[in-house]
């Protein structure tokens, strides 16, 4: 039986007593949950990450207008913007973070990883380290698995839903999974991939879920780029050997704690937050009168 993947002490026990590296524990997860051979999980994998690839480069490439009119081509206007904040990688990563998103939001087709809302985190954060250290697919396909693994053991002792936990349960967990896979790809140890999760989750803890009009647009897509931020700034921390102090498996606690305090208005019901300034209550009417469908009158039987 593969190891049931319940919190991250066990996680890294079970690798230093059989020697295994990070991504096969989960592999022979998936094998067991699915029923399906290596080679169909290796597969599966490519396609995702394929699909990720080609998320960044539609967000980059084509009309991302959204119908809602909140989405207006972003990625693309940050990517040819003359005034240069960032250096030329990290405005990369921020590009290609809300260029996956932006599809997402405009009805294009995305990896939820772990959802929807998040859809462009992992996509911008494993195209750019790929990349910046020319990582061939096989090492970003071993960090989605251990991403995978990470985003398990926040599901069951959290959650991955802003319905439940807040954005820090959407945003925050792909974060924390991109840290890892960032790490894991870099050569980083077992101890300093867990450390990452950590550090990622202490820095996106409490975030509310406050979608304008109750859409998956504003502030989500702006959050993908700076949860991207993050996941690499975190990274970069746990690398270097920092220690995040509070241990991993406690961070997800907490993680799972504050979302379960958070009033219901901060949990994807565009009752609280953003979602109830005066502007985003005009965008909430605009935006549903225009979906309405005014029909015919039909003849009276």
């Amino acid at each position: 039986m593969s190891l049931l993947f319940t919190d991250f002490a066990s996680w890294q026990q079970h690798c230093a007593s059989t020697g295994e590296a990070l991504w096969q524990p989960v592999l022979a997860y998936e094998m067991e949950q699915k029923g399906r051979s290596e080679a169909d999980i290796w597969d599966g994998l490519q396609r995702a990450y394929d699909v990720m690839r080609d998320a960044v480069h539609t967000g980059l490439t084509t009309d991302m207008t959204s119908r809602s009119g909140m989405i207006k081509n972003g990625a693309k206007k940050v990517a040819a913007s003359p005034v240069t904040v960032l250096s030329p990688e990290f405005k990369m990563l921020v590009t290609r973070a809300l260029g996956a998103k932006e599809v997402n939001s405009c009805m294009g087709r995305v990896v939820a990883a772990p959802t929807a809302g998040a859809s462009g985190i992992l996509p911008g954060i494993l195209t750019t380290v790929q990349e910046l250290h020319q990582l061939d697919d096989q090492t970003i396909l071993e960090g989605l698995l251990i991403a995978a693994g990470v985003a398990l053991i926040i599901e069951q002792n959290a959650s991955l839903a802003g319905a439940v936990g807040g954005c820090q349960a959407e945003t925050g967990s792909a974060a924390a999974m991109g840290s890892a896979a960032i790490v894991y790809a870099l050569g980083g140890s077992v101890e300093q991939t867990f450390a990452a999760v950590a550090i990622t989750i202490q820095c996106m803890l409490g975030l509310v879920c406050d979608p304008v009009a109750g859409l998956v647009e504003v502030p989500c897509v702006v959050r993908n780029a700076s949860a991207s931020a993050i996941a690499f700034s975190s990274a970069q921390i746990a690398i270097a050997g920092v220690d995040p102090v509070i241990p991993v498996d406690q961070c997800v606690a907490a993680l799972g704690e504050v979302g379960e305090s958070m009033e219901t208005r901060y949990k994807e019901t565009a009752l609280g937050g953003l979602a109830n300034t005066p502007r985003a209550r005009q965008i909430e009417q605009k935006v549903l009168v225009q979906d309405i469908q005014i029909l015919p009158d039909q003849p009276e039987a």
